[in-house]
This record gives structure tokens, C-alpha cells and sequence, in this order.
């Protein structure tokens, strides 16, 4: 008995050794052995080559593969004689080296192919051999092909496929082979096609430069990417470490049924095969057998966890070894809700705000020159009286220079050029046509003021995302996948994490999108190369998978059209900042008339407006002239700040808003105050280590300012935060309603088809996530909604009010912000039901910076435990394995925590699972208490070097997506409130009931918490 239990089950690996120690082969079949009762043996290229078959070494189950010089008749004599199980069938083997055998099974299976013909220059087959060619096309056994046309050689061993052009394109043919350093195909001028041996000639598909690799492990698993084809140029892509370019590519729900119809078909069960994607459908036009993605660290997960599976699942038995099926808590996406109960996750919707970039530099002047007019009626402007101009041939004029006017003078200012090379993902020029000219701003200017039309021309540079920004994004995508089953809190565990599972194996629906800025535009690739594991750099990421264009105002807005609410708002902050007296009371309610903490504290920390404005101008002064000292100092000449800036550079920025901030009039340009803390808070974070003096001053009395400011520019009081959220929001509200609407339009989108979905638990079941990522004034704007929209009464509710005090205390909406909505279904009520569904609201106020952030509220993240751990039976690798393995610390502030982290995926007693080593990483912590009557949960989200932000829960009513307002109360449930706290919470900062979060340390990346909870159970009906 004792040896049948210890039995091991042995996986052969039956290949060249070139391919068994690969990098792909050697990463997965690491992750392979770490399932108890696997081992794994190599069968040595000697033993293959030069031994018969019965001198091989035993296996239970058998890895083997083709490739040039593998023995394939000797493989199957050893899979007759020895029956193990097999991975990858041996015998079809024999026709995927056979292209026509390829094309035969791909038709039988109804897969769509390139319209095709097959020359066969076989003595024994004369009519399979009439070919006709003529001089832009051939005819194939009477099947006609004009050039552009594609000849490949039938032996699949060959990779030698020529492409063909017509005379009016130049002739010619491009010659494919396989990739030799950094070319694969070359240009030739020979246009007859080859006289000697057998070929398919096919049709040739215009795939806009793309070639789509599609890699399966099993029918139900499939990751697919795309590359530069190969007929584009010959020029192999590769990214900054010499790896060939790789786009990540988000499979149709009709090419994951080809994808399955493939590995089925070929008996194959890890295969890869190409895509064609061309004129709104997929062709496959090769299938090339045993495949592995290379540089993918999830696929290799993936890979090991999925083959590791298969072979317990069909030998276990057979030897008597305990191991059932694992039901991974992401095949079926059941989680516990904040309410305590358990419900299938449906839709996850985010709204986040971009990352940490430079600060965002601005210049506006009217302009009258003919030249402006001229551009301005060339690109369309009168159309709509604006025009936004972001291509550098749109702009560049003589020497390099854009040429801007200022009154009659001429003069040439080299704007775009201080910061390298112009590119319009992150500087641009906006034109707006004044048919009375530029509104006098006083009564001086009454009499010298023209009349005529003229262009308000508005020059904007800067606002890029730092890398410290692509970090804080990246991470915070790969934190984000603990919101989905399975993530268990462990972002970079192995081997379940949900999320992942859940896109690769067809039941994902993603969609991200991006307003047109750049910096939002790479926040959103970064965000998702963390979510997905994707490999590579951002721009293949952007152009696959991030949408940008035609959105219809869906995440932009022109800032500088401003609605005439927000004009009446800014004159009003304007007026009151302007007086030099220490606020009145009448004073904090013009100003403050919703009672919001975080704009009373500020108002009590500048008291005098115009004071506070002194003491700020006063130490930019002393700013400026601290850097051109530096400057003047030889050894700091040629220093480099962050980001590859420059001291003149950065004299540049605080010299312009030395001049701006204070105007001829003596009053200050209140418009000028979020420049200031921009700039400030930039180099307090990221260019500390010059030592200049009073920054931190200058930091604490601009935020105040901010904090008054920037907020309150959104709407002083409901009436006008809401007309103003109305104008900036009011596509994306709708837009989310859609998304959390069951019966749209593209819910079936990433469905299995229900003839195919055999092995894939709830295959008609998916969770669809849309990611909107956008500029702060959206997400203010969004807030606003929920916080005066009458979602829910304070006063009746408690926990709503608990969840406004939060948002009230929230001084700034940092870089990625975010606000996430989560909807649940519960398929056991019925579908009238008010308990069928239940939202989530969350919301994280962004990352923390620095230092003088210590007294941020602290936020409450929730989630109870489910039903079917009352009895405190700790599913291995739970989150309660994790608490017990890190206990709380009490930490100091002023130092970063280097934590040994054990995964919480690591199972104590293995039984056919996997197992991973521990592995240091310098890891902060948030531990959140997680209450649900006398039980605590503890949750642990761990992001690399970070400081995380408060986070809180919400609550609001079944109506919080209609179109029209109801009072009829929703049904939503109140949370238990925290009568205790443990001595190790109380250490930490953990204070406050219902809001506790421990203060980290400070970071120069300053990373994000996760989103909290806003929770709401919400009916059948208004679900919908």
C-alpha cells in the first residue's frame, strides 16, 4: 500500500534536444515537476537516434514532437509498444508536414482557408499538373489566381514561400524564409513562378502588415499574438532586449471555435497555428503542430498548470493516487460579495485616471497674422471653430521653428523643440477662431482692444508619462486582477491567478479605452501589459488594444471651451481668493457650501488668500533664483534631472510661472495655482536630491491653495457640480449603463459556442470588463455624479453618509484614481428577484507621494467571508494562509519594508497541485480588516515599492444607472460596524471605525491601493 501511494507518475519528453532544452520547454517543465506525483524524464538525442525503441526509458505518459532530423517512425513503434498516454497525437504528425494534408483536414472541418490550389508535379498524377502562367497570374488546374498571388511548397519542412506581384505594383516576387538574424524574407525581381517541384498557390490576403500566431494547450485554452509579417518587409521588429516584436491580440468568439476545431482536428494538444486576418474574417493558412509562446511567464504557467492536469486527470486513477479534479475558484467566477453572500462575478467596469508624468506646460496668445488663418482654413477649422493640431508636418515651418505671432511682431519660439523630438502623443497646438477678438480683461484694454477677428492660439507641451507613471500603471494592472476570482490578493502567484485563467481560456470580454491624450494613452497599455502579463514594449500594446479614436467626446473634453457654469464658477473662486482679509464665515459657506473636510481644512491652513499667494510667489523667487546659482556653478551645468530634464529647462517652467502668477496689476492669476503645485509636487517627488530649499514650504501652501481650487472648479455647490458633471460626463454615464445592461449588443462577444464548450465549466458564462482611462476633471465629474445625484439619502443612510464623509475628506484625486463598479448575479434567485443582483462600488483616491501626505483619511476595504467558511476550514493557499505566514508589523515611516513573501497559492499538503517557492520581493502590505459578524478576514494586497492610498466602502441605491431618477428606496444592506481592533492595527495607523488602512512608507514611485467597496444589491429589473 505504502509503494502504490508513493508511485510517481513518469511524463517522457521525446524530442530533439534542441527543442527539449529550450527556454520554453525547460520554464515549463519546471513548473511541471512541482506537481507531487509528477516526474519528469528527458529521453536523451542519443538514446533516439542510435537505440531501438525497447531500450528507451519508461513512461507513463509521452511528450514527442517532430522536427527536422526526429526519428517520428521510431516514436510511434515506441508509443505501440509502451501505450502511454499521449499529449500530442504521433501519427497525425505525419500530415501536418504535408501542407495539402493540412489544407484536407482544415476543410473537412469547415475552417475557413485562402481560396487554394494544389499543383502536383507527380508522374503518376498528370492532371494535377496544369499550369498555365500568364504575366499577372496563373492558372492552377483551371483555377485562376491574378497576382498578388502566394506560392507555397507542399512539404511544410519548407519554408521557402514566394509572394508574387502584378506589373502595376512593380512585379517582382518577396522571398519568405526562415527568420536568419533579423531578416525573413527578401525582395527579388524574378516574377515566373518555380518549374520544379510541388506547390499550393493560394490567394493572398491583405492583412494590414500582421501575421496572427495562435498557441493552444487543450481545446479549451488558446494565447494568441501578433508580429510584423513577414512579407511586409523582411525586417525583423525587435524590442530594446533583441526579442522579435510580439503584439498581443484578443481572439474573436468565432477564432477561439477555430482555435478548438484545430487542436481537436489534429489531435494535438499544445499546437500553434496562423491567422489571417483580412476583409473582416480569419483564415487559417498553417498549422504547425507542437508550438510554444516564447517570454511568456503567464503562458508557462498556464501551460504546466493545464498539461499537469490532463496527466492526473487520466492516470491517477490508474495508480491509485488521491487526486480529484481541482475546481478552481476562477472556472466558475463565484465569489463572496460585501454582503457576505456568494454570487457569480458579471461585469467589472473601471475609470482611472493616468499616471505620473511631467508637468504640463501651457502658452496662450491671439494671434492676426494671415499665416494662422491660412493653416486654420486649411485643416478645416471654420467647420466647428476650433482646431487641435497634434502631426509635426502639420506644424513644423522653417529651421526647425514654429513660427507664432504675437500682435505685429514676429518672432520664432522653439516651444516644442526644448524636449526632443515633437510627437503628437504628448504636445499639441489648439486654434480657436474669436469673430470679435479676445474679450478685454480690463477696462485699460477697452480702447486699445481690436474688434476684428482674430485666433486664440494655445501651444501645450509636457504632461508625458514618466516611467515612474508606467510603474505605478503597470503594477496597478497586475494588482487589479485580485478584483476577479482567483486572484486570491497575489497578483504575481502561481499557478491560479483568475484573471488570467479567465482570458485565456475564452470567458473574459475586454475592452479598454483611452481619451486621446498620451499620457492617458500609455497609462492604458502599461495598465493592461500588468493585467495581461504581456511582454514587450507599450506601443504594440496601444495600437492592438487600446481604443482612442471616434469615441464622440466618450473620455475627452476641450478644457479650454469651457461650459458657461464653469465660467461663472472660476470668476467666483477668482473673486473670493482675491481679498486680503483672513477668511469670514460667510466666506467658508461661499466657498464651501457642501461642508466638505478637505476644503474647510485647507481654507484654515491659508486663512489669508492673498497672503498665502505672497508667501507663494516669495519662495518661486527664491526658487529661481536658487537654480540659476546652480547653473551658474560649473560643476551643475550639464546635471541631469528626472526624466532626461535639464536645470535650464527646469528654470524654464518656474521662470514662466514666476511671470504668470503674479500679474501687471499686482493681483495673482488664480488660474496659475494647480501649475504651481504641479510643478512643486513634480520636484519634491522626483528632483529632491538638488536640495533645494523651502520646496517642502512652497509644496504644503500651493496644495492648500489646490486643494481649494482644482476641486471646487468642478462646482462650488451641488446645483453646479452637477450642471458641470452633466457637460463632462454625461457619454461616459450612458456609456456604463450599456455596459452593465445584460442584453447589449456584444454580450456574446467572447462566448464559447455551445456545441464546442465541453470541458469548460459555465461556458455560456462570462465576465465582461470595460476600462476606461481618462483625466482627472472626468473623474471628478463622475464622483460628482454619485456623491449629489441622489443615489441615496445621508440621512436615512448611515453607511452612504460614512462613504460621503470619506469622498468629503479626500483632498486630491492623485494619478490612478480609480472607481470601480463590479456586478453580480446570484442564477439561484429568481430573475425578478431583488436579491438576482448586487453592485459594487470602489473607489481608490490614487497613489500616495510624499511626505507631508501622512494625514490622508483612511478608507475601508470590505469584503466578509462566505457562508462556506464559518467553520474556519482555510482552503490551502487562501488569504488566511498568507496572514498567518506575514502577522502584522508595526512599522516606522521612514523606512522601506523588505518583506519575504510566501505566495498564497502554496499548498502545505500537495495533491496534484502545484507548489511554488517562496521568493523575496520588497513588498508593502495593506492589510484590511475584514469583518462579517464575530468573524475577520485580513486581505493582503501587495504592490512593489509603493505607498497606497485610503480606500473606502460606498453604498447606493438600485438606481444608481437609470436615466431617470426614482425615490422609491433600492435594497441595499448596511455593514457591521468595527467594535474592536486588534493592538497590531492600532500600531500600524489602523484607525477609526469602518475606515481603517495602514500608513506605508514614501516611495519616489508612490504606487496605488486597490480599489475599495462601494456595495448595493440592486433588483431584477432596474439590474438590467
Amino acid at each position: 500500500f505504502k509503494y502504490i501511494w508513493l508511485r510517481q507518475i513518469v511524463v517522457g519528453i521525446c524530442s530533439m534536444m534542441k527543442k527539449s532544452k529550450s527556454k520554453p520547454m525547460t520554464q515549463i517543465l519546471e513548473r511541471l515537476c512541482r506537481f507531487e506525483y509528477i516526474t519528469v524524464v528527458i529521453f536523451p538525442e542519443d538514446v533516439i537516434l542510435n537505440e531501438p525503441v525497447d531500450k528507451w526509458p519508461l513512461c507513463d505518459c509521452l511528450v514527442s514532437f517532430h522536427s527536422k532530423g526526429f526519428p517520428l517512425d521510431k516514436a510511434v513503434s515506441y508509443a505501440n509498444l509502451r501505450n502511454p498516454l499521449l499529449i500530442n497525437d504521433l501519427n497525425t504528425q505525419y500530415h501536418i508536414q504535408d501542407r495539402r494534408e493540412v489544407y484536407r483536414i482544415l476543410q473537412q472541418e469547415g475552417i475557413d482557408l485562402p481560396r487554394y490550389a494544389v499543383l502536383n508535379r507527380d508522374p503518376d498524377k498528370p492532371d494535377e499538373c496544369n499550369l498555365v502562367e500568364g504575366e499577372d497570374h496563373v492558372e492552377v488546374n483551371g483555377e485562376v489566381f491574378p497576382k498578388p498571388f502566394v506560392e507555397k511548397p507542399v512539404c511544410a519542412e519548407d519554408h521557402n514561400v514566394y509572394i508574387y506581384y502584378p506589373t502595376s505594383a512593380g512585379g517582382g516576387s518577396q522571398r519568405l524564409f526562415r527568420k536568419i538574424g533579423s531578416r525573413s524574407s527578401v525582395y527579388s525581381p524574378e516574377s515566373n513562378v518555380r518549374k520544379t517541384g510541388s506547390y499550393i498557390y493560394e490567394e493572398f490576403m491583405p492583412t494590414d502588415g500582421t501575421d496572427v500566431k495562435v498557441y493552444t494547450v487543450g481545446p479549451d485554452y488558446a494565447h494568441a499574438e501578433a508580429r510584423k509579417s513577414p512579407a511586409l518587409d523582411g525586417k525583423v521588429e525587435r524590442d530594446s532586449e533583441g526579442k522579435e516584436i510580439r503584439y498581443p491580440v484578443m481572439l474573436t468568439a468565432m477564432e477561439k471555435l477555430v482555435a478548438r476545431k484545430v487542436c481537436l482536428a489534429f489531435k494535438q494538444t499544445v499546437c500553434g497555428f496562423d491567422l489571417l486576418r483580412a476583409n473582416g474574417h480569419s483564415y487559417v493558412c498553417d498549422v504547425n503542430g507542437f508550438s510554444f509562446v516564447k517570454n511568456s511567464m503567464k503562458y508557462y504557467d498556464d501551460c504546466a498548470k493545464i498539461l499537469g492536469n490532463i496527466v492526473m486527470r487520466e492516470l491517477a486513477p490508474q495508480f491509485h493516487i488521491p487526486w480529484s479534479i481541482p475546481t478552481e475558484a476562477e472556472d466558475i467566477p463565484i465569489v463572496p460579495t460585501t454582503s457576505g453572500t456568494m454570487m457569480e462575478l458579471r461585469c467589472v467596469i473601471a475609470i482611472i485616471r493616468h499616471g505620473d508624468r511631467t508637468p504640463k506646460q501651457k502658452m496662450k496668445m491671439e494671434v492676426r497674422n494671415p499665416m494662422f488663418f491660412e493653416l486654420f482654413d486649411k485643416y478645416g477649422g471654420y467647420k466647428t471653430g476650433k482646431l487641435k493640431l497634434k502631426k509635426p508636418k502639420q506644424l513644423h515651418t522653417r529651421r526647425g521653428h514654429y513660427i507664432i505671432t504675437h500682435g505685429s511682431p514676429f518672432f520664432s519660439i522653439p516651444v516644442f523643440s526644448r524636449y526632443g523630438h515633437f510627437s503628437g502623443i504628448n504636445r499639441k497646438v489648439q486654434i480657436t477662431y474669436l469673430p470679435h477678438g479676445q474679450p478685454k480683461t480690463s477696462s485699460e484694454e477697452e480702447d486699445t482692444r481690436k474688434e476684428c477677428p482674430s485666433l486664440l492660439l494655445v501651444l501645450k507641451w509636457g504632461g508625458e508619462l514618466t516611467p515612474a507613471g508606467r510603474v505605478q500603471a503597470e503594477e496597478l494592472g497586475r494588482a487589479f486582477r485580485c478584483m476577479y476570482p482567483g486572484g486570491q490578493g497575489d497578483y504575481a502567484g502561481f499557478p491560479g491567478c483568475g484573471l488570467l485563467r479567465l482570458h485565456s481560456t475564452y470567458r473574459h470580454d475586454l475592452k479598454i479605452y483611452a481619451s486621446d491624450e498620451g499620457r492617458v494613452q500609455m497609462t492604458a497599455a502599461a495598465f493592461a501589459k500588468g493585467l495581461l502579463a504581456l511582454e514587450g514594449e507599450l506601443t504594440p500594446i496601444l495600437v492592438q488594444m487600446v481604443k482612442s479614436a471616434n469615441m464622440n467626446g466618450l473620455l475627452d473634453n476641450d478644457s479650454d471651451s469651457l461650459s458657461g457654469c464653469q465660467h461663472r464658477v472660476k470668476a467666483r473662486l477668482h473673486e473670493i481668493m482675491q481679498k486680503d482679509q483672513e477668511f469670514t464665515e460667510e466666506d467658508y459657506d461661499r466657498l464651501a457650501p457642501t461642508g466638505a473636510s478637505s476644503v474647510v481644512n485647507s481654507m484654515r491652513i491659508v486663512e489669508n488668500p492673498v497672503m498665502t499667494c505672497d508667501q507663494v510667489y516669495t519662495l518661486i523667487q527664491s526658487l529661481t533664483s536658487q537654480i540659476r546659482k546652480r547653473l551658474e556653478d560649473p560643476k551643475s551645468a550639464d546635471l541631469q534631472l528626472y526624466h532626461s530634464e535639464t536645470l535650464e529647462l527646469m528654470l524654464q517652467r518656474w521662470s514662466k510661472l514666476e511671470r504668470d502668477f503674479r500679474m501687471k496689476s499686482g493681483r495673482y492669476d488664480i488660474s496659475k495655482i494647480p501649475d504651481i503645485y504641479d510643478c512643486v509636487k513634480y520636484d519634491v517627488q522626483h528632483n529632491a536630491t538638488l536640495g533645494l530649499e523651502d520646496t517642502l514650504e512652497l509644496f504644503r501652501l500651493s496644495r492648500a491653495l489646490a486643494d481649494i481650487i482644482i476641486p471646487q472648479e468642478y462646482g462650488i455647490n451641488k446645483v453646479e457640480k452637477l450642471d458641470i458633471a452633466y457637460a463632462y460626463c454625461l457619454p461616459l454615464v450612458k456609456k456604463i449603463q450599456l455596459d452593465l445592461q445584460r442584453t447589449h449588443e456584444d454580450e456574446s462577444v467572447n462566448k464559447l459556442h455551445p456545441l464546442y464548450s465541453r470541458g469548460v465549466m459555465s461556458p455560456g458564462r462570462h465576465v465582461r470588463t470595460r476600462l476606461y482611462f481618462t483625466s482627472e476633471s472626468h473623474v471628478h465629474s463622475l464622483l460628482s455624479t454619485f456623491r449629489y445625484g441622489g443615489l441615496l439619502d445621508e440621512e436615512k443612510d448611515q453607511q452612504w453618509k460614512r462613504a460621503m464623509d470619506y469622498l468629503g475628506a479626500v483632498s486630491e484625486l492623485n494619478y490612478m484614481t480609480q472607481i470601480v463598479i463590479m456586478l453580480y448575479e446570484d442564477n439561484n434567485k429568481d430573475p425578478s428577484s431583488e436579491e438576482r443582483f448586487h453592485v459594487e462600488l470602489h473607489f481608490s483616491p490614487g497613489v500616495k507621494g510624499c511626505e507631508e501626505e501622512e494625514k490622508a483619511p483612511m478608507g475601508f476595504g470590505f469584503r466578509p467571508a462566505s457562508a462556506e467558511n464559518d467553520q474556519k476550514q482555510t482552503d490551502p493557499g487562501s488569504l488566511e494562509d498568507l496572514s498567518r505566514d506575514e502577522p502584522d508589523r508595526a512599522l516606522p515611516l521612514s523606512e522601506p519594508m523588505g518583506i519575504h513573501r510566501r505566495s498564497p497559492l502554496i499548498r502545505n499538503r500537495k495533491t496534484g497541485s502545484m507548489e511554488v517557492k517562496s521568493h523575496t520581493h520588497n513588498l508593502l502590505l495593506s492589510h484590511v480588516v475584514l469583518q462579517s459578524g464575530s468573524q475577520c478576514w485580513r486581505s493582503v494586497y501587495g504592490v512593489k515599492c509603493s505607498e497606497f492610498s485610503p480606500y473606502h466602502i460606498m453604498c447606493v441605491s438600485p438606481q444608481v444607472l437609470s436615466e431617470t431618477s426614482s425615490s422609491k428606496a433600492g435594497s441595499y444592506r448596511l455593514f457591521p460596524s468595527c467594535s474592536r481592533q486588534s493592538p497590531e492595527m492600532k500600531q500600524s495607523g489602523l484607525g477609526g471605525c469602518l475606515l481603517p488602512l495602514c500608513s506605508l512608507t514614501r516611495s519616489d514611485l508612490g504606487l496605488v491601493s486597490p480599489p475599495p467597496i462601494l456595495a448595493l444589491t440592486v433588483s431584477g429589473g432596474n439590474a438590467k
